[in-house]
């Protein structure tokens, strides 16, 4: 197993290492590239969130598709990711989140816009994601296949398995409870769930995730209100570690920038395109809409969530910092694991006999949604690759596999499990974001396009044959959506007001 684990180590480090700085690397040209849309947009959220879904099965509001997306990024990254990011990378590792979750804003943006404008009609309902956007806007259907592949096998079988350890860890320090026992109720609930279509998942998350995310929120709130006079030591803590100029953590500024970055596209998944396929079945007349709506589910994922994470731990001393290569820097708790005990034991600090039994009903709502969405995204993968006829069948079959994996999960090593997850992350993080960056000149024009729109007073609506982007079937204008038809009938009137 020793050598499993070392040989899994490796590979993550070839992957990882100099993906962070391409992720980086990306989140800065399409910060640049479309005139950080990821900020100046958001004054429009609250008019793109309050527009509701048409009556078709794969029509979910735009707050609906930002539900699910945040039930996928909203999970174990925001508690046991950004520990084990710490414990790797020092404090400074939490700075590099941060910046990676600005710049990635403009990511998610570029990715789930292209998601809109390459979706399509599968088995009713809207279908959408990176394999789409490959094919129709790349034109590379071999690639496309891969990555479908890829998808499949990461949320599928890789990915769920580092859900129900996390949940399954942290009941077991909450709660005194094996890990086997909680694995098998998290698997039969998520057997109850999984039966339902796009609009029951989405139901399910847009209920949920804003509960889970508050109550958290709020946590933090508590724990850092009664340590304020720490927060200008915290801050400073986490700037000089960030730029290798802390005495104890200087050394492993390189180590922070990758698990910085490393957690935060873990967390966020900013550039992975695992928001893609949620942002695709939105009812939106202008794919720019989803597209800022996204972008702003990276902020609450990792500058809101993962900076409440990291702040309670580094002003409460809960952490290790254990580089992978080099002696131990700090080891504030003796022979604790990185990950969500270092929350746990931050709550405790101010709540005795609090902290680990709220940190695990937390860390299971976060985790469980979570897995709500990863069987979506393996639908519409699958449903990219299997034909519409054997679809339902085959989907089953996947869902075996996921119900199989949550278990083995629950029970599994730990380095056994973050280390596959992180292989699947990276591979497809590498597939994708090279292919959103050839899709750069697409994503532009159709911003301008949204922009443009905006500034004549009109709700944008989105012509594709006028903007010369084909292979958009999905945005056929003989049959509009409600959305588009509510949009249309806007400007109509606003063209009447002018005569």
């Amino acid at each position: 197993m020793e050598d499993i684990l070392a040989s899994i180590g490796t590979i993550n480090t070839w992957i990882w290492n100099p993906m962070a700085y391409l992720a980086l690397g990306l989140g800065l040209f399409y910060t640049v590239w479309t005139g950080a849309v990821q900020i100046r947009h958001l004054p429009t959220l609250v008019s793109v969130l309050r527009q509701k879904a048409g009556r078709g099965e794969g029509e979910i509001s735009s707050f609906q598709a930002l539900m699910l997306t945040l039930s996928s990024r909203v999970g174990v990254g925001n508690i046991a990711g950004v520990a084990t990011a710490i414990a790797a990378g020092g404090p400074g590792a939490l700075f590099w989140m941060v910046v990676m979750a600005l710049l990635g804003g403009a990511t998610a943006f570029a990715e789930s816009t292209l998601a809109q404008i390459y979706k399509r009609r599968v088995g009713g309902e809207y279908r959408g994601g990176i394999p789409y956007y490959i094919e129709k806007g790349l034109g590379q259907k071999w690639l496309a296949v891969i990555s479908a592949c890829a998808t499949l096998a990461l949320y599928a079988a890789l990915a769920p398995g580092v859900q129900s350890y996390n949940i399954a860890n942290s009941v077991k320090v909450g709660f005194n409870l094996p890990e086997w026992i909680t694995g098998i109720g998290v698997t039969a609930l998520f057997a109850l769930v999984i039966m339902g279509g796009t609009k029951r998942i989405a139901a399910v998350a847009d209920k949920v995730v804003p509960v889970m995310a508050i109550g958290y929120i709020l946590m933090a709130i508590v724990i850092i209100g009664v340590n304020i006079q720490k927060v200008p030591e915290v801050f400073s803590l986490i700037f000089q570690s960030a730029f290798g100029v802390h005495q104890v953590f200087g050394g492993i500024v390189g180590a922070a920038i990758a698990w910085g970055v490393r957690r935060a596209v873990f967390s966020n998944v900013a550039g992975v395109g695992e928001g893609t396929y949620a942002s695709a079945a939105a009812a939106v007349s202008h794919p720019a809409k989803q597209g800022v709506v996204q972008a702003f589910s990276v902020y609450i994922d990792t500058v809101l969530v993962c900076s409440a994470t990291g702040i309670m731990i580094l002003m409460t001393g809960a952490y290790n910092v254990i580089p992978e290569q080099g002696p131990k820097l700090t080891e504030n708790l003796p022979g604790v694991e990185a990950g969500t005990a270092f929350t746990q034991s931050a709550i405790e600090t101010i709540l005795p006999g609090f902290g680990p039994g709220f940190v695990a009903v937390a860390l299971f709502l976060f985790a469980f949604t979570t897995l709500i969405a990863f069987n979506y995204i393996a639908s519409s993968a699958a449903a990219y690759l299997i034909p519409e006829r054997v679809l339902p069948a085959v989907m089953r079959g996947v869902q075996v596999i996921m119900l199989v994996m949550v278990f083995l999960g629950a029970i599994a090593p730990a380095d056994l499990i973050w280390g596959l997850g992180d292989i699947g992350y990276g591979t497809l993080g590498w597939i994708n974001m090279i292919c959103i960056l050839l899709l750069a000149p697409v994503v532009r024009k159709t911003l301008k396009d949204y922009d443009r729109q905006r500034k004549l007073g009109l709700d944008p609506v989105f012509d594709p044959i006028s903007l010369g982007i084909r292979g958009t079937e999905a945005w056929d204008m003989r049959t509009p959506t409600a959305s588009i038809q509510i949009a249309m009938d806007f400007n109509a009137e606003v063209e009447r007001t002018r005569r």
